[in-house]
């Protein structure tokens, strides 16, 4: 009976929760389907909708190369990060010494230095060189999103035993053919947590790219979105529908990983 009623408040409890969380995102997109005057004068209630919103965002935005160059500065970071912090981790987890350990814990008290006190260093280091541009800020991403990654591959492949290596190495595999081949896989759902974590981060980020990013045919999906509040004039409903279609790729990665995602939650927390 007392177990039947821890679950169920749990189950209520769970439920106000992802009301809760929900509650933004239904906001949002009732309100992506209205007109400006519509939106002031209730913006809980759906009267009239309109995908209007949606057409013109879609135009404003320049969705096509702003989609373009968003897709290529996030898969392109992402790609190097989790290639870089896996192959870092696992040396780091495989050699102990003194050595592994001093990088290991830079590597963690990289994590304690806000972005916003190497901001105004790092951009003028890149424009004293002209090099500020699409490439520029892949490298840029990647470097600044390395410690978290490498910290949290670390503790993936210490619940690998060496063992493995070491089959791999008796079937006749190299260093590098046994990682990626046999060790890498083995900690796939660390991996679709590290592609989930910063592809939302570089995907949605708007700082450092306004910093990078000067010309038309280079701008990002979130900085397009500026171009909906004027000095005088905010468009908030073209704002709205171009958050909904920003958001669209993010969700989709995030199904798709959801089962690596939950497998690592539940693996951590087992640990």
């Amino acid at each position: 009976m007392k177990a039947k009623v821890v679950r169920n408040i749990t189950w209520i409890i769970s439920v106000l929760l992802a009301l809760i969380w929900l509650y933004p995102f239904v906001i949002v997109l009732i309100n992506s389907l209205k007109t400006k005057s519509d939106l002031f004068s209730n913006p809980l209630a759906l009267s009239r909708p309109t995908f209007g919103n949606y057409t013109e965002a879609f135009l404003s935005l320049n969705y096509v190369q702003s989609f373009f160059n968003s897709t290529l500065i996030t898969v392109t970071s992402v790609l190097l990060i989790t290639l870089l912090a896996s192959m870092t981790a696992y040396a780091l987890a495989r050699t102990h010494g003194k050595i592994s350990s001093i990088i290991y814990y830079l590597c963690a008290a990289t994590m304690l230095i806000p972005f916003q006190s190497i901001m105004i260093p790092l951009i003028s280091l890149f424009g004293r060189i002209d090099f500020l541009n699409r490439i520029s800020l892949i490298l840029m991403n990647t470097g600044l999103a390395l410690s978290l990654s490498i910290i949290l591959y670390y503790g993936a492949f210490l619940g690998v035993p060496a063992s493995i290596d070491e089959a791999a190495m008796i079937d006749g595999a190299n260093t590098v053919k046994a990682f990626f081949s046999v060790i890498l896989p083995s900690v796939s759902p660390m991996t679709g947590t590290v592609v989930i974590l910063n592809a939302m981060k570089i995907w949605n980020d708007y700082l450092l790219p306004s910093l990078v990013i000067n010309k038309d045919g280079m701008y990002t999906i979130p900085l397009r979105m500026y171009f909906f509040f004027g000095e005088n004039n905010s468009n908030w409903q073209l704002a709205l529908a171009g958050l909904v279609l920003a958001i669209i790729p993010i969700i989709i990665l995030f199904i798709l990983l959801q089962k690596q995602i939950m497998q690592s939650a539940t693996e951590g927390a087992i640990k």
